[in-house]
């Protein structure tokens, strides 16, 4: 799955234009790189996402087309630092 796609279905990112250009600016790295959207996401990889002075770290645990509102939590573990 796209980077921007998975950002979007487990709601870490509101919506995928918002996803898209978080990734075009460079402040979103996935297993330490900078990345971009078509990234391809697998299980296992890690994401970490700058907003602004906050820093969100996430390890893939699923990777879904189409998820409820509820179960997207059970996408990503969030990580220390």
């Amino acid at each position: 799955m796209r980077l921007d796609k998975f950002l979007k279905v487990s709601r870490l990112i509101k919506r995928r234009t918002v996803a898209n250009e978080a990734c075009d600016a460079g402040r979103v790295e996935v297993n330490g790189k900078t990345a971009k959207a078509g990234t391809e996401i697998k299980v296992g990889d890690r994401i970490t996402i700058h907003f602004g002075e906050k820093v969100t770290n996430v390890e893939v645990l699923q990777v879904e087309e189409n998820v409820r509102k509820e179960a997207a939590a059970d996408m990503v573990r969030y990580l220390e630092g």
